[in-house]
């Protein structure tokens, strides 16, 4: 059974770098996919860790990312690299407020600086 930190580590984390470099590059075709896989990434959390340290992490996950995610959504819908700016920072600060939350301060999301993939190209495919 896998813990909460690897799950995050392996679920969200990575999600959560694509979708910004997805948008760096403009790849809103990419964006829209990490922005699901991120989406059902938290909710396949939920369902296998429900409570952790008492907080029941689908309703910390609805309080702190549901809203920045579904304005991500609108962003990338629109193809507006401002409005998915504010909502990626929205986004993180909830992941870093739910951190804090759960008595791990120590852990501090921000938007990636470089790519951690380097065998991925985020850029467009032509013609998407």
């Amino acid at each position: 059974h896998p813990s909460m930190g690897d799950l995050m580590t392996m679920a969200v984390q990575p999600r959560h770098t694509k979708l910004g470099m997805a948008v760096k590059t403009r790849n809103w075709s990419y964006a829209t996919y990490e922005a699901a896989e991120l989406r059902h990434a938290f909710d396949r959390i939920a369902k296998t860790i429900p409570t952790y340290r008492d907080t029941d992490i689908a309703s910390a996950a609805s309080q702190n990312i549901k809203a920045p995610l579904d304005a991500l959504d609108a962003a990338i819908k629109a193809r507006n690299a401002a409005s998915f700016a504010s909502a990626y920072g929205r986004l993180t600060r909830g992941c870093n407020s739910c951190h804090q939350s759960l008595s791990h301060p120590e852990v501090v999301i921000k938007a990636p600086a470089a790519g951690a993939y380097p065998d991925q190209d985020f850029r467009p495919v032509r013609g998407k």
